[in-house]
């Protein structure tokens, strides 16, 4: 694997790597601290608002290649943990996830993991690793919704029976590494009955919601809620007695923002 190109904006610094056989996936630096890999090249999910898994999954990133991409950089950037949020569904590769992870914790960084929690049986295994943050991307609760925003997805009461049994067995500090992401999407995910469906699941859950600024992409055509309507989402849950946090501007950024990074991009 090596370095194809760097691009940079005022906040973050994206980085296009190429494997031995060709192809290329991405990592964002941001925040001046983490360092958010790919897991994959592509995406089995193909979650219709994101640019990363439009051509779907081509394979999956071993072990190796995806600590490269921190090798590759380590000496360059402060890098003080590992997202595993890039490119990719870590569940459908828990094995390489597993070992990667593994690789982290020697070099004494900190990984945390997203995933929409698909299959169910990579989730299950997924949950139960040694991360130091799971963020279960739920992004809709209605199961019409869902349909129109996952290519392919578990049934959420499924998902999240899961994650409850875990949770179950687990410590309060186990228990806190724990959170919901949700993505606003104008029109699609932001009406007051699919954001109480969500504060419902995570006051029984007694989990954090992420709520995420959607970063619009062209061809796409979805679009993100305006920065009152964010708000409001934010005030509502907030009064329905659940624990929220937003999106900060390292995430929300052009370059290197949630669902924007690609396979293959030519620089």
């Amino acid at each position: 694997m090596r370095i194809a190109a760097e691009l940079k904006s005022p906040l973050n610094r994206l980085f296009v790597f190429e494997t031995e056989d060709g192809y290329r996936v991405e990592s964002v630096f941001y925040k001046g601290e983490r360092l958010c890999i790919s897991s994959q090249v592509g995406c089995p999910v193909r979650c219709a608002f994101c640019a990363s898994g439009k051509k779907g999954l081509f394979r999956n990133l071993s072990a190796e290649e995806m600590f490269n991409q921190y090798k590759l950089l380590k000496e360059k950037l402060p890098i003080k943990g590992i997202a595993v949020a890039g490119i990719g569904e870590p569940s459908t590769n828990v094995s390489e996830v597993e070992e990667a992870l593994e690789l982290f914790k020697k070099e004494g960084l900190k990984v945390t993991i997203s995933t929409s929690g698909y299959p169910i049986k990579g989730f299950k295994r997924l949950i139960r690793l040694n991360h130091d943050g799971l963020t279960l991307s739920v992004h809709a609760v209605k199961p019409e919704t869902r349909k129109k925003l996952f290519g392919v997805f578990e049934p959420l009461d499924d998902i999240l029976n899961a994650l409850k049994e875990h949770l179950s067995e687990s410590s309060s500090s186990r228990r806190k590494k724990f959170q919901l992401g949700y993505l606003l999407i104008k029109g699609v995910n932001d009406d007051r009955e699919n954001l109480e469906l969500l504060g419902r699941i995570a006051r029984e859950m007694r989990l954090t919601v992420m709520l995420m600024a959607y970063n619009e992409i062209p061809g796409v055509g979805f679009k993100g809620v305006s920065e009152q309507e964010y708000e409001d989402a934010f005030l509502f849950l907030r009064k329905m007695g659940v624990r929220v946090t937003l999106s900060n501007r390292f995430r929300r950024d052009p370059l290197g923002g949630c669902g924007t990074l690609t396979i293959g991009r030519e620089v």
